[in-house]
């Protein structure tokens, strides 16, 4: 079993900047892919980042590109999501998640753990 621990949400305004961080403890970090993702009130779950075992591939979709960053450091059993020109519709709960496997994936049901999620508020 993995256990995910997200932090760092919290409130910004638009334009603004966050980072999250995503501690997992349990079994090896470093064999597992993570990801994040996100949930609005009265939406579907949706992708929003996901990094590869090693840390070497990233992978985002269109509406964060450009703006959020995915990282990890290993040694700390830990990933990040750093957030910048924050927009309204970004606001959400944010998860982590990870995968047993090597290779970043935007699917949902791709995830074998979960967090307890983060808010993020972006006002305008």
């Amino acid at each position: 079993q993995v256990q995910l621990a997200e932090s760092g949400g919290g409130l910004v305004q638009t334009g603004g900047s966050l980072r999250l961080s995503c501690a997992a403890s349990g079994r090896t970090f470093s064999n597992y892919a993570m990801g994040w993702f996100r949930q609005a009130p009265g939406k579907e779950r949706e992708f929003v980042a996901s990094i590869s075992a090693s840390g070497r591939v990233t992978y985002y979709p269109e509406p964060v590109k450009g703006r959020f960053t995915i990282s990890r450091d290993n040694a700390k059993n830990t990933v990040y999501l750093q957030m910048n020109s924050l927009k309204p519709e970004d606001t959400a709960v944010y998860y982590c998640a990870g995968r047993t496997g090597a290779a970043p994936s935007g699917l949902r049901y791709a995830y074998d753990y979960w967090g307890q999620g983060t808010q993020v508020t972006v006002s305008s």
